[in-house]
């Protein structure tokens, strides 16, 4: 009787489990892998070289400062920088592709994380570049002129107008995550930095008992404080850091806590 010799079956060999370094990396690649991506990241150089351009064009001699080009590179930025933001964590839900990224990374925070820490690092490093474009601005409005350049930017003054627009940007990544949704996280966005900006600032013009209230709970007042300068004082870094909290930190970890439970269609 013939007997049939069975080939053990081959040891299953566990996957790697994919490290957070890698998903940072892909998450950094995903920013720019497609042409929404790409054009909307490569706007913040072009809107700062268009913003520097018109400085030198149309301001008189006397407005060829580094305050204004700063001022008139970083305005773009407080509207694109949350837009991006929203996007890289929107375009999971969006554009389906969630489905893939939390099949291969079931630890959604993860994923999320490395959304938030590779948003901060290109807000960050596209306002310094934004900073260089109106330096050069700067040097090339003085030189056309014929006047020596004014340095009116002070260190502290540079590093607030950055953490000024990380923070803009925290609150755009913040509706990303809490909404899930590209159009109503940036309506949303433009109704938070805009129509409530406006609204508080005409109650605090016009009601006494708001005006001291306003540093406590308005963190579109507190952050702009951060584009005329560091703050002094430790109230001050008391009222940034308390509006921080109920505008930012509260609501994303909420946001955080849908993400993990909510149902990826």
């Amino acid at each position: 009787m013939n007997t049939v010799t069975v080939a053990p079956a081959p040891t299953r060999v566990a996957p790697t489990r994919i490290t957070f370094g890698r998903i940072l990396w892909v998450e950094l690649t995903k920013m720019f892998n497609t042409r929404s991506g790409f054009w909307l990241a490569a706007s913040i150089g072009i809107t700062a070289m268009l913003a520097t351009a018109a400085v030198i064009a149309f301001a008189p001699d006397s407005a060829m400062t580094y305050d204004n080009f700063g001022a008139a590179v970083g305005f773009p930025m407080v509207i694109i920088l949350p837009v991006i933001a929203i996007l890289s964590v929107t375009s999971e839900w969006s554009q389906r592709s969630g489905l893939t990224t939390f099949t291969l990374v079931p630890k959604r925070g993860e994923v999320i994380w490395a959304k938030l820490l590779i948003s901060v690092a290109l807000g960050a490093v596209s306002i310094v570049a934004a900073l260089g474009i109106g330096a050069v601005g700067n040097l090339v409005g003085a030189a056309m002129t014929g006047t020596d350049p004014v340095w009116d930017i002070s260190l502290n003054q540079a590093t607030s107008l950055v953490m000024a627009n990380v923070l803009g940007l925290l609150i755009g990544f913040m509706l990303g995550v809490l909404i899930r949704n590209s159009a109503a996280a940036i309506v949303g966005y433009f109704i938070y930095g805009f129509v409530l900006a406006g609204l508080t600032s005409v109650l605090a013009a016009s009601q006494e008992w708001f005006r001291d209230l306003q540093p406590w709970i308005d963190f579109n007042y507190t952050q702009g404080l951060l584009f005329e300068g560091w703050p002094v004082g430790g109230e001050a870094w008391a009222h940034l850091g308390v509006t921080a909290v109920g505008w930012v930190v509260l609501p994303l970890a909420v946001g955080l806590w849908l993400v993990r439970r909510s149902e990826v269609k």
